[in-house]
């Protein structure tokens, strides 16, 4: 789990020219914060450190700690609402944890040793990859930057389901939890495909076949 931390302040000034007025300021982002006993909380969370923090993969699965007006407090970022064509955040949602609580997040899958993996280097394997992130549920101290996913002794002809990855003590799979019916697949290594000269004579056929139609129009 990294270590993340936001400033912000108290966000009194409410609705959409309030929200239009803090972005072109250029200096924070309006958001809100919700969860837990309190009442939800309009905030500004200061740009520089928030966009940083964006940059990086391991932020959306991380606990944060967020600091309102000089007081603490842990959250997850829930939601992100950007600009439809600018590189811009336009609001942040954050959920309020709590240590004794499990939460749900989801969580990125990191595929290691493709490139030493015996099916791939030296059989002529192709890696699919069906899913790039799942949902755990754990203790937010427990909670993973990431899951990986060690390949290099898969064979050739194998698929992985989500029973089949390692986890961190205390981190369970949400899908799991529901049956086997659930244990969908995440990666494959199957044969490559080789393109015989018959294939490519067909192709080239078809080609020329879709340039002669051009043509005749």
């Amino acid at each position: 789990m990294s270590d993340y931390i936001l400033t912000a302040s108290v966000r009194d000034d409410l609705g959409k020219g309030a929200s239009r007025r803090l972005r072109r300021a250029n200096e924070q982002v309006p958001a809100i914060i919700y969860g837990g006993e309190q009442a939800p909380q309009p905030i500004a969370v200061d740009k520089t450190a928030f966009y940083k923090a964006l940059e990086e993969e391991a932020f959306f699965s991380s606990v944060i700690n967020l600091e309102v007006d000089g007081k603490a407090q842990q959250v997850v970022v829930r939601d992100l609402q950007r600009h439809p064509y600018k590189p811009l955040v336009t609001h942040a949602d954050f959920m309020r944890i709590d240590a004794t609580h499990e939460i749900t997040m989801r969580v990125p899958l990191h595929v290691v040793n493709a490139e030493t993996a015996t099916s791939i280097k030296d059989e002529g394997g192709e890696l699919h990859v069906l899913s790039n992130e799942v949902e755990v549920s754990c203790l937010p101290k427990d909670l993973p930057d990431y899951l990986e996913v060690d390949i290099a002794d898969v064979a050739l002809g194998t698929t992985l389901h989500l029973s089949d990855l390692s986890l961190p003590a205390g981190v369970t799979l949400v899908a799991l939890t529901h049956g086997e019916d659930h244990d969908n697949a995440v990666l494959s290594i199957t044969q490559a495909k080789v393109r015989s000269d018959d294939d490519d004579a067909e192709a080239g056929d078809a080609a020329e076949g879709e340039e002669d139609e051009g043509s005749a129009e």
